[in-house]
């Protein structure tokens, strides 16, 4: 299970803080109700990447958080 290493990894942690201050910027960038949409959806990604809580672990069987 090298996704869940990655995942519950500092990469994987770095990888969804990125990922959310990418979506919150192309929604700001988009303007308008998508773009709104698109920014609140990004505050996920960024929120459990800064807790360390990695989303998909449930669907994995794996714990929610890295040890």
């Amino acid at each position: 299970m090298r996704v869940v290493k990655l995942m519950n990894g500092m990469a994987g942690r770095s990888g969804r803080v990125l990922a959310g201050l990418a979506l919150i910027v192309a929604g700001i960038t988009i303007g308008g109700t998508g773009g709104l949409v698109l920014a609140v959806i990004g505050v996920v990604p960024l929120a459990a990447g800064a807790a360390g809580v990695c989303l998909a672990a449930p669907l994995l069987r794996t714990p929610l958080r890295a040890r």
